[in-house]
C-alpha cells in the first residue's frame, strides 16, 4: 500500500510538472523546430565529459572503500546502481549496488557500503550547494532554489561533520554499544541475543565505510574526486548550452544543473519525468535563458535525454561485466533479508 500511495503522489507530481512545461509554450511546432535546428555535434564532447565524470565517481567510491574493490569493479556496480535507480522506483539502485558489492570477491559488508553512499551523498549535496551558491553571487535564483539551499545546506555540513566525528571515535563508539549490549544477556548460559550480537556486527561495518574521513589523505583524495566529478559535469552542462543557444553562461549552468540535482530529491515517476525538465525551466527562466520558452524545453529535453542515456548505456556495460540481468540483480536484492548478505560471520 505505501508503494501504491508513493507511486501514486510521483505520478501526480511528474504530470503537474509536465502541465507547467506545456503552459510555458505557446507553439509545439516552435519546439519540434528548436529540437531539428539543435547543433548536436556539442553532444559528443558533453558526454566524453559525463564519461569522465563517472570515472572520478568510481575512483572517489573506491577510495570510500579503503581499496576494498578494484577500479573497474566499482566502475561497473555503481552504473549499475544509477541504471537501477533510473528506471525503477525508491532508490532501488542503492540497495542494488550494496548487495554487488557483497557479491564481490572479497565481499564487502553491506552496511559497509551503505556508510560510503551516505558519505557519497553528502559530498555531491555540498557540491550542489556551491554551484547553487555560485549561481547565486552571480544573480538572482529562483526562490524554491534559494530556500533548498538555505535548508540543505547548512543539513548536508551538520550530516558530514557529524559522520567525521564518528569515524574518528570509532573505539569509542563501538565501546559505548558494548557497554549498551552487555545489559542484554538474554539467554541461560549468558551470550547475548543474535540481534545484539548482528546490531554490532552491523554498526562495525558501518564505521568500517566511514574510516577514510577519519584519514586525512583519504578524506582529501575523497574531496577532490567529488571537485573534479562535479567540475567536469559543470563542464558537459556548459557545452550543452552551445547546442541550443548562441553563448553559454557558467551562471546558468550551475544554476539549472543545482536545479535538476534538487529534482531528484522529488517524488516523481521513474526517470524523473517532467520534474527533472520542470527544474531547469526554473533556472533557465531566472537568468535570462527561459525565452522563447519552446527552446528552453527543448533543452531541458535534451539535457535529461543525454544524461538518461549515459546512464543507460554504462548501465547495461556494468550489467554485462557483472554478469548478471535485472531479474537475477531483484531476486538477490530481495534475498537480502537473509542472514548470508546482511552479516559477515564474526569469526
Amino acid at each position: 500500500m505505501k508503494r501504491w500511495r508513493m507511486g501514486l503522489l510521483g505520478g501526480a507530481v511528474s504530470l503537474l510538472a509536465v502541465a507547467f512545461m506545456l503552459s510555458q509554450m505557446k507553439d509545439l511546432t516552435a519546439l519540434a523546430t528548436a529540437l531539428a535546428r539543435a547543433r548536436y555535434v556539442y553532444l559528443l564532447p558533453a558526454i566524453m565529459l559525463l564519461l569522465a565524470g563517472l570515472v572520478a565517481r568510481a575512483f572517489r567510491w573506491r577510495v570510500l572503500l579503503n581499496g576494498g574493490l578494484p577500479l573497474l569493479r566499482t566502475f561497473n556496480i555503481m552504473n549499475v546502481a544509477y541504471l537501477v535507480n533510473g528506471v525503477l522506483p525508491l532508490r532501488i539502485g542503492e540497495v542494488a549496488r550494496m548487495y554487488l558489492a557483497a557479491q564481490a570477491d572479497p565481499p564487502v559488508p553491506v552496511f559497509q557500503t551503505a556508510s560510503t553512499i551516505i558519505v557519497e551523498r553528502l559530498l555531491d549535496l555540498l557540491a550542489v550547494v556551491l554551484l547553487l551558491a555560485g549561481a547565486l553571487a552571480a544573480g538572482p535564483v529562483p526562490d524554491e532554489l534559494r530556500a533548498a539551499g538555505l535548508v540543505m545546506g547548512p543539513l548536508a555540513l551538520l550530516g558530514f561533520l557529524i559522520l567525521v566525528a564518528l569515524s574518528s571515535q570509532r573505539a569509542r563508539a563501538l565501546g559505548l554499544l558494548g557497554a549498551v549490549a552487555g545489559r542484554f544477556d538474554g539467554t541461560a548460559d549468558g551470550h547475548q541475543p543474535s540481534f545484539v550480537r548482528h546490531l554490532s556486527v552491523w554498526v562495525g561495518q558501518f564505521l568500517d565505510g566511514l574510516s577514510p574521513l577519519a584519514q586525512p589523505p583519504a578524506l582529501f583524495r575523497a574531496l577532490g574526486w567529488t571537485a573534479l566529478s562535479w567540475g567536469l559535469s559543470a563542464a558537459a552542462g556548459y557545452v550543452l548550452m552551445f547546442a541550443f543557444y548562441d553563448t553559454a553562461s557558467w551562471a546558468a549552468t550551475g544554476l539549472y544543473i543545482a536545479a535538476a540535482a534538487f529534482s531528484i530529491a522529488v517524488p516523481a515517476i521513474p526517470g524523473n519525468l517532467g520534474t527533472y525538465e520542470g527544474s531547469i525551466l526554473l533556472a533557465l527562466g531566472a537568468v535570462g535563458y527561459g525565452e522563447p520558452s519552446e527552446v528552453a524545453v527543448a533543452f531541458a529535453l535534451v539535457v535529461h535525454g543525454l544524461n538518461l542515456a549515459v546512464h543507460v548505456s554504462t548501465g547495461v556495460v556494468g550489467f554485462i561485466q557483472e554478469g548478471i540481468t535485472l531479474g537475477q540483480l531483484s531476486q538477490g536484492v530481495r534475498g537480502m533479508r537473509g542472514q548470508k548478505v546482511m552479516v559477515q560471520d564474526e569469526r
